[in-house]
């Protein structure tokens, strides 16, 4: 069976440890090697877009665009905003020194108060990205907040809409408590990431603004069974059960209201290979061929790249799969690649 390509959303993040997501020192030959295996890696699994909204920069896109580097095509949004305290603020308990001008080393970046928060969206822009990232509650892999919580005040996240607004680009938020979503969609953010305690408001919301929803299901099976194993602390580990009960109760109410759902994970470090198995999860509460667009023609609305990605339509850019099954009978002909993938062909070359 021949497909069109998929669209995945993954962080472009390399971290020396779950536990550390700050970077360890590294010279620039060897964070290119180790980007350049984990584009390639997600090339033959099948996905020839990716979305990112975890860091990855101009430089990677290019090098991608450019073929200097193996991997899908790159949508990237920079470094996302991060309150001083929140999920993408990574300093110790133990650091009392002052964040330099916004910029860490990490996949986000400190802006505080409406002025900050309007110029690191400038220039995130400025630098390429495609769309930007908030960090609007808690996570499970920041140790020192909880996933309840609410980051950044609805002035701030308005000024962010607006900013995205006078460049042609869109808001997504992380957030997993209707408290975080909830006010993110009044102020006109057009895409939330995990989502896994939303409310019936939630999906009030998601309807009326014609909003995108991204679950990241894979993310909390995979830390549960082996996050203990590649570092994750004990603080992060119980937060796992607060998201991963919920999930897939959350995506099947969503699916059962309409709402737009695109494919993801948000896999950290060693964990990249399970990318696929999102897939499987899904499939338990939605259909097949709906959980297939949600990785094709969903995710290009999103992207605003219709009729380019996610389609066999003439004067796109022939990005295919062939497949040895039908995944709308099996889905999991695409979790297999290694038995059913037979060619992935990226813009009409075969890889």
């Amino acid at each position: 069976m021949i497909a069109p390509g998929p669209v995945a959303w993954c962080p472009a993040r390399i971290f020396s440890s779950i536990s550390d997501q700050r970077p360890a020192p590294r010279v620039r030959s060897h964070t290119y090697r180790a980007r350049a295996t984990t584009s390639d890696r997600m090339l033959r699994r099948g996905f020839t877009t990716v979305r990112d909204v975890g860091g990855a920069d101009h430089g990677m896109a290019r090098a991608l665009a450019e073929g200097l580097l193996p991997g899908p095509r790159l949508v990237h949004g920079g470094k996302a905003l991060s309150q001083t305290g929140g999920h993408g603020d990574l300093r110790p308990l133990s650091d009392n020194s002052t964040s330099c001008c916004g910029h860490e080393p990490g996949f986000a970046r400190i802006a505080d108060g409406v002025d900050a928060v309007r110029a690191a969206a400038r220039d995130e822009f400025r630098k390429g990205a495609q769309h930007l990232k908030m960090l609007l509650s808690g996570g499970v892999a920041s140790p020192h907040d909880e996933v309840s919580a609410v980051q950044y005040s609805d002035e701030e996240v308005r000024a962010a809409v607006t900013e995205a607004a006078h460049h042609n680009r869109y808001v997504t938020v992380h957030a997993y408590h209707p408290r975080g979503i909830n006010r993110a969609l009044r102020a006109g953010v057009r895409c939330v990431e995990h989502g896994n305690l939303l409310d019936d408001e939630t999906i009030e919301l998601l309807l009326a603004n014609d909003a995108f929803l991204v679950p990241t299901l894979i993310t909390y099976e995979k830390l549960a069974e082996a996050g203990r194993q590649h570092g994750l602390g004990e603080t992060s580990y119980r937060k796992i059960g607060d998201v991963r009960e919920a999930g897939l109760g959350a995506l099947e109410k969503a699916h059962k209201a309409g709402v737009n759902l695109v494919y993801g994970s948000d896999l950290l470090g060693p964990m990249h290979r399970h990318q696929l198995d999102e897939f499987t999860l899904r499939a338990q509460v939605q259909p097949h061929a709906d959980l297939i667009r949600s990785a094709t023609t969903t995710a290009a609305r999103l992207l605003r790249k219709e009729g380019q990605i996610g389609t066999l339509a003439v004067g796109a850019h022939a990005d295919l799969l062939v497949v040895d099954g039908d995944p709308l009978a099996d889905i999991s002909v695409l979790t297999r690649p290694q038995e059913c993938l037979r060619h992935v062909i990226k813009g009409g070359t075969p890889i």
